[in-house]
């Protein structure tokens, strides 16, 4: 598939960047979280949900991929932080495929980084550890049986219930974003050679607070609602987006096949 990249395009990707870049500098929300410290819901993390609406996929996972690196050289390039460079990246390319039609693309991304899970120290052998893998992955899974209504009834969930369309695809986005890190967190180079964490705290880890990441995600995609609804209603049918072809254009006489069900 060629795509074609136009220069207004180019400078939306270096305003977005910008934009990621910025937003990293505000502190984020801190939520302490007995045993394991606090957790931050990070304003820079969740915008990239925004970038894959507007840019789509490839633009706006280019785009979040930009802002996230410059973000880590400028902030001193901690190993701590190298990791998770590609979270944002991967929320705004399962974002972009879904809410341009590529969904089952979607839908594989993120498979491949739930499953790769399994295949990680903390929770194999599975049939020893198998709990500390539901832990993580029961909300990935929840997340994963969205996609499809999503794809195939978003046009419909748009006019009925306005908003919820954005709500949830925010949060598949970022539940992309939190499998990504999990991932990452998994590997022995990352929870050993980067954090010098044992095998055993990162399995207490995984445990110690299992429903607040899915908690933040939610908190995280109301925030991408608020900014996506009337960001989108603007931009709709306009060449500031990606294509105008998205799932909420998709005809409804019934003359035309879905276009959701394309990948």
């Amino acid at each position: 598939m060629q795509i074609k990249i136009t220069t207004r395009q180019i400078a939306l990707m270096a305003i977005f960047a910008a934009l990621f870049y910025v937003l990293s500098l505000i502190a984020p929300i801190k939520i302490p979280v007995p045993t394991i410290g606090t957790m931050e819901i990070s304003f820079a993390a969740l915008i990239a949900s925004i970038f894959g609406l507007v840019l789509g996929p490839y633009l706006g996972g280019a785009a979040a991929l930009l802002g996230s690196s410059v973000t880590w050289a400028l902030t001193g390039m901690t190993p701590y932080g190298l990791p998770f460079v590609l979270a944002p990246v991967l929320n705004a390319v399962v974002t972009g495929l879904i809410f341009y039609k590529k969904w089952k693309r979607g839908f594989v991304v993120f498979s491949i980084m739930a499953v790769a899970f399994l295949f990680t120290p903390p929770v194999t052998p599975l049939t020893e550890n198998g709990y500390i893998a539901l832990a993580v992955l029961f909300d990935k899974i929840i997340t994963l049986a969205l996609i499809v209504p999503l794809a195939l009834f978003g046009k419909k969930m748009s006019v009925a219930h306005g908003a919820a369309f954005f709500f949830l695809l925010g949060f598949v986005g970022n539940q992309a974003d939190n499998m990504w890190g999990s991932l990452a967190f998994a590997v022995p180079t990352v929870y050993n050679g980067i954090f010098g964490m044992q095998l055993a705290d990162v399995r207490f880890a995984f445990l110690a607070s299992p429903f607040l990441y899915p908690a933040i995600r939610l908190v995280e995609a109301f925030i991408v609602m608020v900014i996506a609804v009337p960001l989108m209603r603007t931009l709709k049918g306009t060449t500031w987006l990606w294509r105008k072809e998205t799932i909420l254009s998709t005809e409804e006489n019934g003359q035309q096949k879905p276009d959701s069900v394309k990948s």
